[in-house]
């Protein structure tokens, strides 16, 4: 059997069309590529049966993901996070069902070694040698721990702000690491400029095609974890929105395969913190694109993207599944932060709360039901974030007794 059916790139806004083979980043027309596979022999030859004896991981769903020669794959097991049940938090916010998507959990601490592995896979297998990328964090940290494991040199900037874990993370792959003083807006300008002279590969969001191919399978897990059925709702925090679109993306194709119903869609909604919210406000206004956000500032430093160059595609996947986009603050996201931990024992990171305090606000408006099933991307480990929980904690001297008090009110 073929072990993948990748057939080409395609443009989303002039359908111009690109062959796979060769290293591709955006369309003439300034557009990110999206990758189209051959679903109609697909469906002939795959079905659900075929992955209940495959390892638990993203690359049980190779058919329908861009690497054709396996020789090639770069992994340290991710992928298949667990959906897990919030029986207590879904009481209290009234919601008939409510998972977390846990990508706290998998290699290096985040969702984005999802698209890192088979981004990197692919650059490998189409002879890369040396690939460069501006991130807030998370993303460079994924992206140059994959390429030490592939044997492959990085180049990363991110912003003198973003979180130490990661930036440690990038220095321990021995990625040759630079740090701006700015914004990751700023860090994209000098990795494109670096790129144009030395011709680096380019794997800043969308500007290469197969980042989003290793983030819809959190789409294809969420969909076989609730039995090829689908949640009403998904949340997902939202900067650059490559999960979000490739979470659409896996729930067309899966619709086209025949594995769910066309019939039900959940509805997507994108996450922003209201001191950086331009999806937000495209979405009030009925956009197709966003507007530069000035001034960006967020604890919830992942989502703090001033400018998505796949914005429109965002919106779209808003559009087309009646969905919507809301801002919440940093003092809810943190309040939240709070009581996941104390109410189900889970330190999500800032983006996922602020997507659990958007669920929570959604369903005071009624705009989620109380008969709704909601799934919700916690996209990281709280751990990475030390610096959003302050806390006074008592200190005793030898001898002295416990006196029982709570070190976060």
């Amino acid at each position: 059997m073929t072990y993948s059916y990748l057939s080409h790139l395609y443009c989303p806004k002039c359908q111009e069309t690109y062959k796979a083979s060769e290293p591709q980043h955006l369309c003439t027309c300034g557009s990110p590529l999206l990758v189209s596979y051959d679903l109609d022999k697909l469906k002939e030859v795959w079905s659900p049966e075929h992955l209940k004896e495959r390892t638990p991981d993203l690359w049980r769903y190779h058919e329908l993901l861009p690497l054709q020669d396996p020789t090639y794959k770069t992994s340290l097991g991710e992928g298949m996070s667990p959906l897990i049940p919030l029986p207590t938090l879904q009481t209290d916010m009234n919601i008939r069902k409510l998972h977390m998507k846990d990508e706290g959990i998998i290699p290096t601490g985040s969702f984005k070694a999802r698209g890192a592995a088979v981004g990197v896979s692919k650059a490998k297998e189409l002879g890369v040698k040396e690939l460069a990328m501006p991130t807030n964090g998370n993303a460079g940290a994924a992206w140059s721990l994959y390429a030490s494991r592939a044997s492959m040199e990085s180049t990363i900037v991110m912003p003198v702000d973003a979180p130490k874990i990661t930036r440690n993370e990038c220095a321990l792959s021995g990625a040759n690491l630079f740090l701006v003083d700015g914004l990751i807006s700023d860090a994209g300008k000098i990795v494109a400029e670096a790129v144009e002279k030395s011709g680096l590969y380019d794997v800043s969001t969308l500007k290469e095609p197969y980042r989003i191919e290793g983030k819809k399978t959190m789409g294809l897990e969420i969909a076989e974890q609730l039995g090829w059925n689908v949640p009403d709702v998904i949340l997902y925090p939202t900067g650059g929105g490559v999960g979000l679109i490739g979470i659409h993306k896996a729930l067309k194709e899966l619709q086209e395969l025949g594995w769910i119903s066309k019939d039900r869609m959940p509805r997507l909604v994108a996450v922003q913190s209201k001191g950086c919210a331009p999806i937000v406000e495209a979405w009030q206004q009925g956009q197709r694109e966003s507007s530069f956000w000035k001034n960006s500032e967020t604890i919830a430093f992942g989502i703090n993207v001033p400018k998505a160059i796949g914005d429109f595609l965002v919106l779209d996947a808003l559009y087309d599944t009646h969905g919507c986009a809301v801002a919440v603050s940093d003092y809810e996201l943190l309040e939240e932060q709070k009581g996941i931990a104390q109410k189900e024992g889970a330190f999500v990171c800032p983006e996922g709360a602020a997507a659990f305090a958007a669920a929570r606000k959604l369903r005071a408006e009624n705009w989620i039901t109380a008969e709704d099933e909601v799934v919700v991307l916690n996209t990281g480990a709280g751990i990475k974030y030390p610096d959003t929980v302050h806390i006074e904690i008592p200190v005793l001297q030898p001898g002295d007794s416990l006196q029982t008090k709570k070190t976060i009110r």
